[in-house]
């Protein structure tokens, strides 16, 4: 279970352009969470290697405005593996795009279940030598 949580996890890099900027000249909260269920989606399904969809977000927290001239890491590692849902745990750090300060933005849960041919909700299935917790 251990190498499959760390096989899977991932990690994406954003530079933070003034198209992704709400009024306030700050990252705008709903692309923020566009990455972070993109990015969950991923770990799911690399996780799983099923069709997977967001069923809910949990705990969505803002910590620290991010602001233009920085880059952001999206990282996503899976947090429990359960026979019917998966937990993602989605982090955000932001960093100095021309310094050295690096520092957690945002933090939050993404919930998934499986889905079937018919894009029905489905048991998930984990690859040989993965049990659920």
């Amino acid at each position: 279970m251990k190498q499959r949580i760390e096989s899977s996890e991932t990690r994406q890099f954003k530079a933070i352009f003034p198209s992704t900027l709400n009024a306030n000249e700050t990252l705008f909260g709903g692309q923020a969470m566009q990455w972070m269920d993109e990015v969950a989606y991923i770990t799911a399904t690399r996780f799983t290697r099923q069709r997977m969809f967001t069923v809910n977000t949990e705990n969505i927290r803002f910590l620290k405005t991010i602001s233009p001239g920085s880059f952001v890491e999206v990282v996503g590692r899976v947090e429990k593996a359960g026979p019917v849902k998966l937990t993602v745990q989605v982090e955000i750090y932001m960093e100095e795009m021309y310094g050295e300060k690096r520092e957690k933005a945002v933090e939050g849960a993404f919930v998934f279940a499986a889905l079937d041919d018919e894009n029905r909700p489905r048991r998930i299935s984990y690859p040989i030598g993965i049990t659920t917790h």
